[in-house]
């Protein structure tokens, strides 16, 4: 870094539940009347940014993950809308880095986009990238977001991906998409499970890949502080075991994006439910179902 910077130290979390006391835009009764921003932006802390696509652009409103380090920021996933015009992702992330510049000078800043897997809804905005400045876009295909991990040579491996100060631990984690990926932040302890976790229709596709992949998130989460496990989705509603149709674009009733690492053994128990017959069973805060 220049001299003068200023240096963040990611090296002394706080490991403390931080609240997400947000409340998500959700969709309005009539799409043609939407008021909501076409991209909601909540800053969990000064360097951890959770972003939320209009149900009004895109029934599948996905989560968004911008979070900064000292040389560089990532940007996880891009949303399901490739124009510019009706979901603005290149511009709120350019006001977001400069803001963040603004605040805490230095030369030579890059932007890396990865993902947490390769769905049409989590990397439709890539495109919006191809041209910018001091930016790698890592493809989210297995060829070359595996080869980019390493997990092609180790499927087994953590790895690291440094910002600067600020590392991030990554998993291969299969069974809703082969190449899905989750992101472990020390320093929120947050966990970014992509589609493999999150209040809502948990779509398996390889059901062996995606029960170890269950066992691993657990035996990892058993030797780090997690204080929230975040996925890219909301499809459930409020009442326990019942989810919002799909396509829907009105959710006024929705619970909390966070989950817990207890739901990762809720989860597993109701694998162990299913057995080796895949069918759809509904437990509290998701709905595990068949990818067909």
């Amino acid at each position: 870094m220049a001299a003068g910077t200023s240096f963040i130290d990611f090296d002394s979390p706080v490991h403390r539940p931080r609240e997400l006391d947000v409340r998500w835009i959700h969709g309005s009764p009539s799409s043609k009347h939407n008021t909501d921003p076409d991209i909601q932006v909540y800053a969990y802390d000064e360097h951890t940014i959770i972003l939320r696509q209009n149900m009004a652009i895109d029934y599948e409103a996905p989560f968004l993950f911008l979070l900064f380090g000292n040389t560089r920021a990532v940007l996880i996933d891009t949303g399901a809308t490739a124009s510019t015009e009706f979901f603005p992702l290149r511009r709120v992330v350019d006001e977001l880095v400069d803001g963040w510049l603004a605040r805490h000078p230095r030369q030579d800043y890059h932007l890396l986009v990865l993902h947490t897997h390769a769905h049409d809804d989590h990397t439709a905005g890539d495109s919006q990238f191809a041209d910018r400045p001091d930016t790698t876009v890592v493809d989210a295909e297995l060829a070359t977001a595996w080869t980019y991990f390493g997990f092609d040579e180790d499927p087994t491996a953590v790895a690291r991906v440094d910002l600067g100060g600020r590392t991030l631990e990554c998993l291969a984690t299969p069974g809703h998409h082969e190449a899905a990926v989750t992101f472990y932040d020390p320093w929120t302890g947050i966990l970014l499970t992509g589609d493999t976790v999150y209040p809502g229709r948990l779509y398996v596709q390889d059901w062996p890949a995606f029960t170890r992949t269950i066992d691993r998130l657990i035996k990892f989460c058993e030797h780090r502080p997690v204080t929230h496990v975040l996925g890219c989705h909301i499809e459930m509603t409020t009442e326990p075991g019942v989810d919002y149709p799909v396509r829907t674009t009105y959710q006024p009733h929705e619970p909390p994006l966070q989950m817990t690492t207890g739901h990762l053994h809720e989860i597993r128990a109701a694998l162990n439910e299913i057995g080796d017959q895949p069918r759809r069973v509904a437990h509290s805060l998701f709905v595990i179902c068949p990818d067909h």
